[in-house]
Order: C-alpha cells, then sequence, then structure tokens
C-alpha cells in the first residue's frame, strides 16, 4: 500500500472557527479521528469512541483543502491511538498547513513532526484519569506548545495550581485553564488565577457560546 493509500478511522471532518487555545478565534479545519483510550468523566466527545469511516490520506487531505483554512487541529478521541496519524499530520504539513494535535497526555509525543504545535491535555483529578498521565511527555515540548488543564471544581483547580507551581510548565510551554462547561464558571476560575498570581491562560470554549453546546461540527 503506498502511502498515500494509508487509511485512518475518522469520525468527522469540518471546517469552523477555532474554540480553543492560543489560536482561538481563527477558521480552523478540524480532523477528528476516532477511538480513545481513556474515559474522562466529563468528556463532551464521547461519540468519537467509536464508528466513524475509514478514509485514506488523501481523501482525508483533499476534504481540508476545500476548506480553504491555514490551520488544521487533528483531534480526537485520541489521535495518537492510530498510528497513521503521523503520516497525516506530515501530508498536511507538506501542503502548507499550520498543524495542531490534541492529544490526551497518555501516550508518547516524542514521534510528532517537530512544525507540529501540540497541545498536551493533562488529566485532572475529577476526570477520573489522572493516573494515566505521561509525565515524560513534558520533557518533549516546544515553546510554542501548550499545555491544558480542564477544571471541574475548586479541588482539580488546587491540583492543577500545585503541578504549574511544582514542575514549573511555563518553561515547557504555554498553560491553559479551561473549566468544565455547564459545571465550573469562568467567572469564578478567573478570581481563583487573579488571586493566586498563576500565569496561565483562562480558555474559554467560544464555540459553546456561539453554538448550542451539544451541537456537532462546530
Amino acid at each position: 500500500m503506498s502511502p498515500d493509500r494509508q487509511t485512518l478511522r475518522i469520525t468527522e471532518i469540518f471546517h469552523s472557527i477555532q474554540g480553543e487555545s492560543s489560536q482561538v478565534g481563527r477558521p480552523c479545519s478540524f480532523v477528528r479521528l476516532t477511538g480513545c483510550n481513556l474515559r474522562c468523566v466529563w468528556c463532551d466527545t464521547a461519540y468519537a469512541f467509536e464508528g466513524g469511516e475509514d478514509l485514506d490520506l488523501e481523501e482525508i487531505v483533499r476534504r481540508v483543502e476545500a476548506h480553504g483554512a491555514p490551520l488544521v487541529l487533528v483531534t480526537g478521541g485520541e489521535p495518537l491511538a492510530q498510528a497513521g496519524v503521523h503520516a497525516l499530520m506530515h501530508r498536511l504539513l507538506e501542503t502548507g498547513k499550520e498543524v495542531m494535535i490534541e492529544t490526551g497526555g497518555s501516550l508518547d509525543v516524542a514521534g510528532i513532526d517537530h512544525r507540529v504545535r501540540i497541545v498536551l491535555d493533562l488529566k485532572c483529578p475529577a476526570s477520573g484519569m489522572q493516573s494515566r498521565n505521561r509525565w515524560e511527555n513534558l520533557s518533549c515540548l516546544k515553546p510554542t506548545d501548550e499545555i491544558k488543564f480542564v477544571l471541574n471544581d475548586r479541588g482539580d483547580y488546587e491540583w492543577a495550581r500545585e503541578v504549574v507551581r511544582e514542575k514549573h510548565l511555563e518553561k515547557h510551554a504555554g498553560v491553559l485553564f479551561s473549566p468544565v462547561f455547564g459545571a465550573l464558571e469562568g467567572r469564578e476560575l478567573a478570581g481563583w488565577i487573579l488571586q493566586d498570581g498563576l500565569n496561565v491562560r483562562l480558555q474559554l470554549q467560544i464555540h459553546k457560546l456561539i453554538w448550542p453546546p451539544e451541537m456537532r461540527g462546530v
């Protein structure tokens, strides 16, 4: 099988506004891979755990290029669970795209092309997946990468705050604190960040403010 004919299991490919990360607000193509090795309590994309369709790299790239957006986010599920994701990101880079990948942090990121911007999601206690964090990944990050904490409550915040301080995360990458939609108010989280003087970015999922929170393809 030629590299172009390699297939990936894909849940959806769509064109929208980037709702998260330091690239928030930018038009973006999203490629959501099917399957995940984690089961976070608050997951908002459980529909990507199974199903989807097998698409070869040529077709995936064709659909992405049809959107005309310079930015592409490869996500899931857990995109690193499919080995072919590396070939996909290489192909997208070669077409001139800015490529990001969002990963749950339990799988090795060392093999990701250095041109790809990594968003590494460290799992907090309320997710139920804290024990799956692969801390060795931190040493693989670049200054242009980002570390995300999804916070469900005050306990998650305090845990994340101590991780930021103890591991000096700002030396590895940008740090994002994101409240679980509908569980923790952004205003409350902003207050905690300001009170503690943390050098982190408060992140709200703006796509859930623009469109109905449960809507797919946005």
